[in-house]
């Protein structure tokens, strides 16, 4: 025993044990337990020493005093308790978003008379702040910290359960581990969980249900990939499973991309397979947010991406009603998540992500959890839905709660705020890999105002007059000549490199032809330094393109020129451009927006 708890006391958790032993973490857990060695709980001193602290601030410790005794100061109570597990440390592609549902969840059962224990380990969150829960453990998102204070808290009052699914990916990760420990998981069960992430079952109700799915594939080697990419056809989307924010996820258009991929991206195994689905290229994503309690479906928001299908749906300007699908599609969306909810049996919230092509509806994935849109969907439509999921969780009907799926009569754009200025080495490219730190939200009665104020809350500052630089991949020059017809007669300077102001030429548009970088001086580059180019629309497409035009888009980010690497980026500037010429914007606060829906 006297080995044992030194080794837990300098730090080591079960896991680690376990790796150095060979034998499972739950034995581990067993063999522990058998020499009576648990930790204790200790409140942090909020007083400083000058008197008690009664604040329910705790956090684990296996030190013992000189007598090798130690006392809990967690002294649970006789409520009826509920444990929110938080998202643990911030990154890029799980931040501040969860925490918002989080708190939610935390104020909604504190409200309806449960006692809420919230499990963090972020000093930065609100979660972490003394008064948010009735108690706090500042403790990691592992399933040993979060089983052992558990344990403590069984011992008095009525434990209901946990709820993960708020948390992001980190808390979902335990929700097996803890069902097998016996814990109750409200919500959705840990099962239907893994149903949405193992592709294989997934695949299975998808046909159930006769919905679409684009094509795809799972490779457990390089030579399983490269048949899976070869019989889909190039370009695909390649990622390992069970992933979030879309990390080491990429786009792949060759089998040097994918052997690249493979080798330098990834670890492939048994266990840890990737995935690989047909790229949609010119497809539209849309991302859906969804209330159930098993029965009843409340689909709470609709949001259509700006860029297409193939950008991470945290670093896409969304728009919340879709500004430009048909009705049609729209319902069926709506119909398509409610059927989803259902076989799922979903409990509280879910996220559906489509892909629509030819007004073809097409799932690429489901996440029976919050989304990071629940905030930008709760604050548009005036309903706390994540206060709502976590009443739920606790037993509460849909029907208690007076919902509808009424039109809205103002439109709100999200925008994605990026940190590439403070990282002067990073491409700005999007791609499916998350790189936004933030977002924003513009909000007004069309479209085009919408997104004006939220380019200028993310600090894009569009231009009003001057000259703009366009050079996009063939595919998208039909597109985009109706948006530098309108860049035209608005008196704007319109200068293109060579391809791109061919194609425009023999549309009738008057367009300047310059050098790109290769071609020699003076080139694009040139004429972004020295201040003569305001605003750039560029897409790309293949490896050697996306390099060519590196130093472009590093130029744009360094001398703060507003930058868009999507053809629908581009369309919808200009049509935010057209509306700052013809009228300043006016600030209206959130509050009338949701009064005059209602």
């Amino acid at each position: 025993k006297p080995g044992f708890l030194k080794l837990k006391q300098m730090g080591f958790s079960d896991a680690q044990l376990a790796r150095f032993t060979g034998l499972g973490e739950s034995d581990v857990r067993a063999r522990r337990h058998a020499l009576g060695i648990y930790p204790a709980y200790k409140r942090i001193d909020t007083c400083a020493a000058e008197f008690e602290a009664r604040t329910p601030y705790m956090y684990s410790s296996y030190e013992t005093d000189a007598m090798g005794e130690t006392e809990c100061e967690s002294q649970p109570t006789e409520r009826k308790k509920i444990v929110i597990l938080g998202g643990g440390p911030n990154r890029i592609g799980q931040g501040i978003e969860f925490d918002y549902c989080c708190c939610h969840a935390a104020f909604a059962l504190s409200d309806a008379d449960f006692e809420t224990i919230m499990v963090n380990c972020n000093p930065e969150t609100v979660s972490t702040d003394y008064d948010t829960s009735d108690r706090l453990y500042f403790e990691p998102l592992t399933a040993e910290d979060v089983l052992e204070l558990i344990r403590v808290e069984q011992t008095k009052g009525e434990f209901l359960g946990v709820i993960v699914q708020f948390g992001g990916q980190t808390p979902l990760k335990l929700a097996k581990a803890l069902e097998a420990a016996g814990v109750p998981i409200l919500g959705t069960s840990p099962d239907a969980i893994d149903l949405a992430e193992d592709r294989k079952r997934f695949q299975e109700l998808l046909a159930r249900l006769d919905l679409k799915q684009p094509a795809n594939g799972i490779a457990t080697s390089t030579d399983e990939a490269r048949a899976i990419a070869e019989k889909i056809g190039y370009p695909v989307l390649i990622r390992p499973s069970y992933v979030l924010g879309g990390r080491a996820m990429e786009i792949v258009h060759d089998n040097a991309g994918l052997e690249r991929y493979m080798a330098e991206a990834v670890r492939v195994s048994g266990d840890s397979p990737v995935l690989i689905d047909s790229y949609l290229a010119g497809a539209t994503e849309v991302d859906v947010d969804a209330l159930s309690d098993g029965t009843d479906v409340y689909v709470a928001g609709i949001m259509q991406h700006i860029e297409e299908a193939g950008i991470h749906s945290g670093d896409s300007a969304c728009s919340l009603p879709p500004y430009s699908l048909p009705e049609t599609v729209i319902d069926e969306i709506r119909e398509q998540t409610r059927k989803l909810a259902l076989a799922l049996q979903v409990i509280g919230l879910m996220n559906v992500q489509f892909a629509v092509k030819d007004d073809v509806v097409y799932i690429i994935e489901v996440n029976p959890r919050a989304s990071r849109t629940v905030p930008f969907v709760a604050k548009t439509i005036g309903a706390p839905i994540a206060k709502i999921a976590a009443r739920l969780m606790a037993g509460a009907r849909l029907a208690d709660f007076n919902l509808s799926e009424r039109p809205l009569d103002h439109i709100a754009i999200k925008e994605a705020v990026f940190p590439f200025a403070r990282f002067p080495g990073v491409d700005i490219l999007l791609g499916p890999e998350m790189r936004s730190t933030g977002e924003v939200i513009g909000l007004d009665r069309d479209f085009a105002r919408s997104f004006a104020k939220s380019q200028l809350a993310a600090s894009t500052l569009l231009p009003r007059e001057g000259t703009v630089f366009i050079s996009v991949k063939n595919s998208d020059k039909p597109a985009m000549v109706e948006p530098a017809r309108a860049l035209l007669e608005m008196g704007f300077r319109v200068i293109a490199t060579g391809g791109t102001a061919a194609f425009l030429q023999e549309q009738g548009l008057q367009v300047e032809r310059i050098n790109k970088v290769l071609q020699g001086r003076p080139h694009i580059v040139d004429a972004m330094k020295n201040g003569e180019v305001d605003l750039v629309f560029n897409t790309t497409e293949g490896a050697q393109s996306i390099a060519d035009s590196y130093e472009l888009r590093r130029t744009a980010l360094v001398n703060r020129i507003p930058y868009y690497t999507t053809v629908a980026g581009a369309r919808a500037a200009v049509a935010a451009m057209r509306t700052l010429r013809e009228g300043g914007l006016d600030v209206t606060p959130l509050q009338s927006y949701i009064t005059a829906s209602s």
